[in-house]
């Protein structure tokens, strides 16, 4: 005979409480929640609704989005840190700002890896460098010899200080040993909009640039992928131009720390089918974006080298948002 304590009935009891509602075949049950730290529109919110429409159907439930623009994009980590459960219900788009965010400021932030759980990368955004029709630096090499020549004098923008297009460029500048003037703006199209109006010499942005170098108004000087575009093939990459980098600004899915592996392996496999559907394959065709998949494990593993990157680059050029 079998004598059951009452401290054991009662780990029985908390056990069957932890147990992922995966393992209980209740997993999921009602709709799952996914934050988006930006407004509504654009290449990222286009896949994911597409994604999210396509599991909603292998799924039996919807996962709906809530936009939480704001605070420089880390409402939805913050909700996932403060007030979200490691059930597989409330989930978030998670980008490199996330990483970078806690090596700007003194004040007490999260640790970048441990607060979340990393389930997969899905893309990044497209980058490139962009000057006037009229510009006389005909290729990337004639601007980097100009600003040699020209020290501080020339100027380039991007969507913010700390952004990935800006520690890209402080890289760049930094292994030419040349010297640019950073001015940020709001938002790409602030750039694009700066340049077409000769306040600045060239714009270091995401593709806000595409229309005015489609009608001919901007020339594009590199792109910032692993390769060519089909849609701008005379366009070199910066490892066409001897730099080695690849710069998409990767972004991807987490949920909360401490969540199952098992609901992980769940959750990776419905959004990966979703990803890998035609219907989404044709948005990341139309808008060029990047291809970075990464499973759960990858994902965390170049989570932890970036962030040593993150750390480094922030110290090098002094960066603080207090």
């Amino acid at each position: 005979m079998t004598t059951i304590t009452r401290r054991g009935a009662l780990a029985a009891v908390a056990a069957t409480l932890a147990a992922p509602a995966l393992a209980q075949g209740r997993f999921p049950n009602r709709p799952i929640r996914f934050l988006i730290p930006w407004p509504p529109g654009g290449s990222l919110d286009a896949l994911h609704r597409q994604m999210f429409e396509i599991m909603n159907k292998d799924l039996g439930q919807p996962v709906l989005i809530e936009n939480k623009p704001g605070a420089r994009g880390t409402q939805a980590a913050l909700f996932l840190i403060n007030q979200a459960q490691p059930d597989g219900y409330t989930l978030a788009h998670h980008h490199l700002s996330i990483l970078r965010h806690p090596f700007l400021t003194k004040q007490k932030t999260w640790d970048p890896i441990a607060d979340f759980t990393y389930i997969m990368q899905v893309s990044g955004f497209l980058f490139g460098t962009a000057v006037r029709a009229d510009s006389p630096y005909k290729t990337f090499r004639d601007l980097i010899e100009a600003a040699r020549k020209r020290p501080g004098q020339l100027t380039y923008s991007t969507s913010g200080i700390a952004t990935t297009n800006h520690l890209a460029m402080e890289e760049i500048c930094a292994r030419e040993k040349v010297e640019m003037t950073h001015i940020p703006y709001r938002g790409s199209q602030e750039g694009v909009t700066a340049l077409l109006g000769k306040q600045i010499d060239v714009v270091a942005d995401s593709s806000s640039w595409r229309p005015n170098v489609e009608g001919g108004e901007l020339r594009l000087l590199s792109v910032w992928t692993r390769e060519r575009l089909a849609a701008f093939p005379d366009a070199p990459t910066l490892r066409d131009l001897g730099y080695d980098m690849v710069v998409t600004s990767p972004y991807g899915i987490t949920g909360p720390k401490g969540m199952d592996p098992e609901l992980v392996d769940t959750l990776h496999r419905a959004f990966r089918k979703a990803y890998e559907d035609e219907a989404s394959q044709a948005i990341i065709r139309r808008w060029d974006m990047p291809r970075e998949y990464l499973g759960p494990a990858d994902y965390l593993a170049f989570a932890k080298q970036r962030v040593e990157y993150e750390r480094a680059m922030v110290a090098r050029l002094g960066l603080s948002i207090d």
